[in-house]
This record gives C-alpha cells, structure tokens and sequence, in this order.
C-alpha cells in the first residue's frame, strides 16, 4: 500500500460546537501512536480544537495551551501529548526528542506543525483551520498514509466529501 497518497476531507464549522463535534468523532477514531499536526492563524481555533478533543479522549480537568511549556501531558484513555512548537525553531524542536513521542503509545497533537515539517512523521493527520468569519471555520482534513487515509474516508463516508454548501 502507498503510504504517501493523501486523503482530503473539508467540513465547515459555523460555531464552536460544530468543531467540537469533529473533534469527538477524531478523538472516537484516536489510537495509539496517532499524530495529529494542527495548523492555522492566531485564533483560528487550533488550541480550542485541542480542547474538545482531549475532553472527547477523556481527559479530565483544563487542557491549557503548551505555548511556553511546549509540551504538555494528559492522561486519558490513551495519553495525550498536547505539543505548541511556535516558539522554537526547528532546531530546538529536533532536540526534544519528538520521535519518542511520535511513535510513542499516546496520541500527539502538535500546534503549530507547518514550522516542523520536516520532524513530523511522513504518516499523519493534518488538520488546518481557516478563519472565514468570528465563528465560522473551514476546517481541512488531509489524512497523509494510512491508518490516517481511512480517518479521512470514515468522514467523508459520515458526512460528505466536503461539507461545504456554499461552494
């Protein structure tokens, strides 16, 4: 199987509890070793997103975003490692030993992705949100590899190749 094809899922989100409810079905499809880049402009939602998904993971208590603390660490039903790499550059991320939580047993949600590209696992799920209003959101889905293609083609199986009516 080839491991470089991309699948792509686009949802628009009118509200945060449009965007919760993605994070809780990608938290349902959650496994070990899952990783989880997370891109978009200050206050597209990225750290929100994170959020729901840690309380649809069942973590308990504030997830807070890592910004000054780069990663933070969360228990659920499967650990949760909470990552913002804004303010390091790819050099300092490469020191922090990312691949032994990549391919650890815990689920890595990496604020902030694009600036780490080249550390990331070729296999991922890439997650970009895109300010279109003050709620509003489109938010792309690109499952690179498997197992995160059939992340992908479980949501759009669920929802629609692209839940976007005003295109």
């Amino acid at each position: 199987m080839n491991n470089n094809i991309e699948t792509v899922f686009t949802y628009r989100s009118y509200s945060l509890q449009d965007t919760e409810l993605l994070a809780a079905e990608l938290a349902a499809a959650a496994a070990a070793g899952m990783v989880i880049g997370l891109d978009g402009d200050l206050g597209a939602g990225k750290t929100a997103f994170s959020q729901s998904f840690a309380r649809h993971l069942g973590v308990e208590g504030i997830v807070s975003s890592p910004t000054f603390t780069i990663i933070k660490e969360y228990e659920g039903r499967l650990p949760l490692y909470h990552m913002d790499v804004y303010r390091i550059s790819l050099h300092e991320a490469d020191e922090l030993g990312l691949d032994e939580y990549f391919y650890g047993q815990g689920v890595c949600l990496v604020e902030w992705s694009s600036i780490i590209t080249e550390l990331m696992p070729e296999r991922h799920l890439h997650i970009k949100l895109a300010t279109i209003g003050p709620q509003e959101r489109l938010i792309t889905v690109t499952g690179r590899g498997e197992p995160y293609g059939e992340v992908c083609r479980a949501l759009i199986q669920k929802w629609g190749k692209d839940n976007d009516e005003s295109k």
